[in-house]
């Protein structure tokens, strides 16, 4: 049975498993971001059941994930020892994989340990179980879980050239005259491709309000003092 549960596994299947689906948090200004993932939110949750030696073995575990290790057998020996299912494992794991590969994306110069374990504590995390989720992010061991969890994260290409112009559709087929305005857009990526595109007023006047709300929402998350530089 626990054989199935591999590192591979520590996807979003505990949200969808144990009925979650996507987070509701949404606390404003967390590590995790403005929204707190469903897997950390549900074993958050989980972890409240379980003892402090299956915690530090699961977190071990998660460990040893993150720096790319199998961690088959690990997890098998924990369900034959343990009353963990499968799906508790896969949750449980999954969840503390998020969150201390988040947090191991924030440099130490800007990441206080402070607020790390203040966002934990709003989790209603156990303490002793933040105590041990901090001395990995900013313990020892974080050197080798920070290099690796940097290289797995998933990259997109980047944009490198984007272009624009308003045409105007004098008349279609249907209609003689129709003199409807549009957007051709032609954006070139770092990986080479182009793409060409013509977007309508209505939505471009939806993504121009979405990029605001982004862009607002980027400038409250630089006021909270987890991205503040402190002397």
């Amino acid at each position: 049975m626990a054989a199935a549960v591999s590192a591979a596994a520590l996807g979003k299947a505990a949200g969808v498993a144990y009925g979650y689906g996507e987070s509701g948090g949404g606390r404003g200004g967390s590590f995790l971001g403005p929204r707190v993932p469903a897997e950390v939110e549900a074993m958050a949750r989980g972890v409240q059941d379980v003892g402090k030696d299956t915690f530090r073995r699961l977190l071990k575990v998660t460990v040893n994930a993150l720096e790319g290790k199998d961690c088959k057998e690990s997890v098998k020996l924990i369900a034959e020892s343990t009353n963990l299912s499968e799906e508790q494992l896969v949750f449980l794991i999954s969840g503390m994989y998020t969150l201390l590969r988040e947090a191991l994306r924030l440099p130490l110069s800007t990441f206080k340990q402070e607020v790390f374990k203040e966002d934990l504590k709003e989790l209603r995390i156990p303490e002793d179980f933040i105590v041990d989720f901090s001395s990995i992010v900013f313990g020892n061991r974080r050197p080798a879980s920070e290099g690796t969890a940097l290289v797995q994260r998933s990259r997109l290409p980047s944009v490198q050239d984007f272009k624009w112009r308003v045409d105007v559709a004098i008349s279609t087929s249907s209609l003689a005259r129709a003199l409807q305005p549009s957007i051709l857009m032609m954006m070139k990526l770092s990986d080479g491709t182009a793409h060409r595109f013509e977007v309508p007023v209505a939505k471009f006047q939806e993504l121009r309000y979405n990029v605001a709300l982004i862009l607002k929402e980027m400038n409250d998350l630089e006021k909270r003092s987890v991205l503040k530089i402190q002397d």
